[in-house]
């Protein structure tokens, strides 16, 4: 036993001096894992939309193509990020949460908000071709303006509604509210995860954290007794824990035909396109539970991959938070994994059966517009800040920008820029000495006799 834990210790030091040793590497794991994770969403949401792409009556690349377009928008918004100084991010952060908050009011509006009769909540305000979902954008602006707002902030218990943790926690409880009235409970719940975890890398008493979590419990109970089909869910997870389906043709039907889809994956999967179930057997197989069409095309091995892959971008994401410049980026870079990451294993752990079914998509990986765009935006953050790490400043100042960075067209990064203390002008005496014209009894004086 202790063989081996004198083992781990000293794997663990020579990873750790590893990373030490290679500047900038939070950034090249960061950007290397987000392309991945859309490499696997592309291919995944290609094979899962072709029987639906020819329901509509169109090739069988239709939904395909469409998806492509919108991960290139996305990574056009992953650059734009990137090449946006933190220092720009801050100054933005305002405009971004009343932007946010004017959007979350108008899709409740009727004739401007839709999808309620479509999925039963009313979450996207529809613009030509395009659908937007202004929950999305809100997630982001609050962990923006969140790290803005807090950082360099202490929290002291008892200040009451002076304390700007107060402040920060009432806007979001709005929000989250105005999410909640939506009728899309998963994306209230991921949008309080990532407020929690604000609060808490600010520096908020776990006490306090565990209390809210506590109240949510409460909220959920409430939920799970008020009937409709946000109660079936919850009588669904249970039955799906347990390992029994009553209702397969009925309120378990997609929970139940999930777990026949990553049962029939095996180990190694049926091949890429071999899907069955995406044959109208699986509902939401492109969005909520594409998860279960990685699980039966890929195997295994390939769940476990998109798995370990979320669990790098959390590590590395957490570490370039705690190497950041500043407060506000670490904070920024906090929140922002833990969103993303959050919502990436509330939807695994709901498709594999450990969470009742919440409807949030797998991020990156699932079909959607607004949620690539959004999120890859998002990553462009979090890789910035791992860009602007002081380590990888200095860095890139001495021996260059990486190749990415030049195919980029990014400039180099900057570090916060530092005041420069001056010193004093020098007097006339100082810059010339004594002037000739002056006595010789005066020049040759001791300096504490003050004789005129």
């Amino acid at each position: 036993m202790s063989n081996s834990t004198g083992r781990f210790t000293r794997w663990r030091a020579d990873w750790h001096r590893m990373l030490e040793s290679r500047p900038g590497f939070d950034y090249f794991m960061i950007r290397s894992v987000v392309f991945l994770l859309v490499g696997i969403g592309a291919v995944m949401v290609m094979s899962s939309t072709m029987t639906w792409s020819v329901l509509e009556g169109a090739t069988v690349w239709n939904q395909a193509v469409r998806q492509f377009m919108m991960i290139a928008a996305g990574l056009v918004a992953f650059w734009i990020a990137l090449r946006t100084r933190p220092e720009t991010v801050r100054r933005l952060t305002p405009w971004l949460l009343g932007l946010s908050l004017v959007l979350l009011i108008a899709v409740l509006i009727p004739g401007i908000g839709t999808g309620r009769l479509e999925v039963g909540s009313q979450s996207w305000i529809v613009l030509g071709p395009l659908r937007f979902q202004p929950s999305e954008l809100a997630k982001v602006a609050i962990a923006v303006w969140g790290a803005s707002y807090l950082a360099d902030r202490r929290h002291t218990p008892g200040t009451g509604m002076r304390s700007p943790f107060t402040l920060y926690a009432g806007v979001a409880a709005i929000m989250a509210l105005l999410i909640a009235l939506q009728g899309d409970l998963g994306m209230a719940v991921n949008f309080a995860v990532v407020v929690g975890f604000t609060l808490l890398f600010a520096g908020v008493d776990l006490r306090l954290i565990l209390a809210s979590v506590a109240v949510a419990g409460l909220g959920l109970l409430w939920v799970f007794f008020s009937g409709g089909f946000r109660s079936n869910r919850f009588h669904v997870y249970f039955d799906a824990l347990f390992g029994r389906f009553e209702d397969t043709q009925g309120v378990a039907f997609q929970s139940y035909q999930g777990f026949l889809s990553l049962a029939d994956g095996s180990v190694t999967g049926v091949g890429v396109g071999q899907s069955r179930a995406k044959w109208f057997y699986l509902p939401e197989a492109k969005n909520d539970f594409i998860f279960a069409i990685i699980g039966e095309e890929l195997g295994l091995w390939g769940g476990a991959l998109v798995i370990i892959l979320f669990a790098l971008l959390g590590y590395f994401g957490i570490r370039a938070a705690f190497r950041a410049q500043n407060q506000f980026q670490s904070l920024m870079a906090g929140a922002l994994t833990a969103g993303v990451v959050s919502q990436a294993f509330i939807n695994i752990g709901y498709v594999i059966g450990l969470l009742p079914v919440t409807g949030i998509q797998l991020p990156m990986i699932s079909a959607g517009g607004t949620s690539t765009i959004i999120t890859l935006g998002s990553m462009g953050l979090l890789a910035s800040v791992a860009r602007h790490e002081p380590e990888a400043v200095s860095a890139m100042q001495s021996y260059g920008r990486p190749l990415f960075d030049r195919l980029a067209l990014l400039p180099e990064p900057a570090t916060r820029p530092t005041p420069v203390r001056r010193a004093p002008a020098p007097t006339s005496r100082e810059r010339f000495g004594e002037p000739v014209t002056g006595s010789v009894r005066r020049r040759n004086r001791p300096p504490n006799d003050r004789r005129r």
